[in-house]
């Protein structure tokens, strides 16, 4: 897979720096004159939609409470799938996400957070860690937890059920221009493929690995088996789940599958108005990015800055059709 950064170069600049504005209430403007944090015109003339990232206010912790406010993120995020929200505080403990996930959960019947692994809770900090002494599940290093660039995933893709919404609180910004977050729609990437590749795709023909660092249960079975891709409430191949590196295909036609996903990933990240990168001027401390992991994938490039730090959490997990436990027999089966 080309690198995230050649990726970058070739989208040339990130849009919108300019006209980030909030929102204020629950009314919203119609499409088109939504102030943004960030909005790429598509002018290719392919019927594709611009993608926009509303930026919402949070002036104070008690607005995580605040029903007009609350009701404000669940439609966002039932419409568009990805939201900022400013805080105009400081909140290094993230008591402004725990609460609002709360009220999410309280009045828009969002499931609380999942933990991260066997030794984490609800959140996870995203930072750069030598020292393995310093690692949240210990002796294993977890990818967020190094430097490196993070191709195109979506978070969980191994877990049963996985978590429909993810957030990252900025805490401290890269701040010598690396660590880029970039979004990418999975509708328009389904677009992209045939139909015969889809139906493959969503055949559970796939095993998904499960990271050590994420083990909750040690004497559990380390993989499970699924589809990639599963149909929208409109019936449309729109939702994914996909890690590269985890995901080995079981049998010819799911492989030839995947390699076809692959190329129309790498094809869809080299145009320039089909993604949304996102960096440390787009979001800066105290910052928060909310995304339904299942509508939109991200990656990221080299973090540059040592003291980067993020925080994340995880939350909504809900069966994601098409996953089956399976066994030993139809496995071998699917392989044959």
């Amino acid at each position: 897979m080309a690198s995230l950064a050649a990726a970058m170069r070739r989208s040339s600049r990130i849009l919108g720096r300019s006209c980030v504005k909030p929102h204020l209430g629950l009314r919203f403007a119609p499409p088109a004159a939504q102030r943004a944090l960030h909005s790429s015109n598509n002018n290719n003339n392919d019927g594709n939609q611009s993608l926009t990232v509303t930026n919402l206010l949070a002036p104070e912790l008690s607005h995580s409470q605040k029903p007009d406010h609350v009701a404000a993120v669940a439609q966002r995020l039932e419409q568009d799938g990805i939201l900022k929200i400013t805080l105009g505080f400081p909140d290094d403990e993230s008591r402004y996400l725990e609460r609002l996930i709360r009220s999410l959960h309280a009045r828009h019947n969002h499931r609380l957070p999942i933990s991260h692994s066997a030794t984490r809770g609800w959140f996870w900090d995203v930072r750069p860690s030598a020292d393995k002494f310093e690692f949240q599940t210990a002796n294993h290093q977890a990818r967020s937890e190094t430097m490196d660039e993070f191709p195109w995933h979506t978070d969980c893709s191994y877990e049963y059920p996985p978590p429909r919404f993810f957030a990252l609180q900025v805490l401290q910004p890269d701040r010598y221009g690396g660590g880029t977050l970039s979004v990418m729609s999975a509708a328009r990437l389904s677009e992209r493929l045939d139909a015969a590749t889809l139906a493959t795709l969503m055949r559970p023909a796939f095993r998904i690995a499960i990271p050590r660092e994420f083990v909750k249960d040690p004497t559990a079975r380390a993989w499970i088996r699924g589809s990639l891709v599963v149909a929208d409430a409109q019936g449309k191949p729109g939702l994914i789940r996909f890690r590269e590196d985890i995901v080995t295909p079981l049998g010819p036609a799911a492989a030839a599958a995947l390699e076809r996903l692959k190329t129309a990933l790498r094809e869809l990240a080299a145009q320039p108005q089909s993604t949304l990168h996102l960096s440390a001027k787009d979001l800066p401390a105290r910052s928060v990015i909310l995304i339904d992991n299942r509508r939109w994938l991200h990656a990221r490039n080299e973090v540059t800055d040592p003291d980067r730090h993020l925080r994340r959490v995880r939350w909504d997990a809900a069966p994601f059709p098409g996953l089956e436990e399976g066994d030993t027999e139809e496995e071998e089966t699917l392989a044959a």
